[in-house]
């Protein structure tokens, strides 16, 4: 298969990203700075792609900074919560309709490439939370890149029913690098260990 990773540099798209490449896909990952507080992911994706020699590129999304306000991982006025991931305060991390225009442009990057499908990282953990990384959300945005094109891109997201905890099981028999990561949505020097994506990361290389 020929795929194109929406890739974070998070320990879900990392093992995404090596679970495509051991089962031997073509990858092409892109990632977006669309201005999050927590940028080091980006060279943390950056790295870890150099490294097993992915084709990586990073979409500059700042300029639609302001159309995707009102979240804490796009606003320094409003503090990232901390907590436990399922906590209603964490609601406050939701940047408007992040998937459905990072999806977009992996569609349109995919067909350019004549790629398969584009591939997501989403997970059971997130369905609480993140309401474009639901399972009816998946299945809809599938069914819409079969028909937006001539060409028809299917929507992968093959974590969608497990948990943080099994894909952290699948990154460790496959060797991920899961200290080459970034996880932490504050934007400091080194993870906070405070926030839900912390916390969460937390139990599942704990678990």
């Amino acid at each position: 298969m020929k795929t194109v990773l929406v890739y974070s540099g998070g320990m879900d798209s990392t093992t995404l990203l090596y679970d495509l490449v051991h089962k031997g896909d073509d990858v092409r990952a892109v990632s977006f700075d669309y201005g999050q507080r927590h940028i080091k992911e980006l060279k943390c994706a950056a790295k870890i792609c150099k490294k097993i020699n992915v084709p990586h590129v990073i979409i500059n999304l700042r300029s639609v900074n302001k159309l995707m306000g009102g979240s804490s991982l796009t606003s320094k006025k409003i503090a990232v919560p901390e907590g436990h991931y399922e906590d209603k305060s964490m609601r406050s991390t939701v940047v408007p309709n992040r998937n459905m225009v990072f999806i977009s442009l992996a569609i349109a990057y995919a067909v350019s490439l004549k790629f398969d499908r584009i591939a997501l990282a989403v997970h059971a953990g997130d369905h609480a939370i993140y309401p474009d990384c639901r399972p009816e959300f998946i299945k809809k945005v599938d069914e819409v890149s079969k028909v937006a094109n001539y060409e028809s891109i299917d929507v992968y997201a093959p974590y969608i029913n497990k948990s943080k905890g099994d894909i952290a099981k699948i990154g460790q028999r496959l060797g991920v690098p899961f200290d080459k990561t970034w996880t932490c949505y504050k934007g400091l020097s080194k993870p906070c260990g405070k926030c839900g994506s912390c916390v969460e990361r937390a139990e599942a290389l704990a678990s």
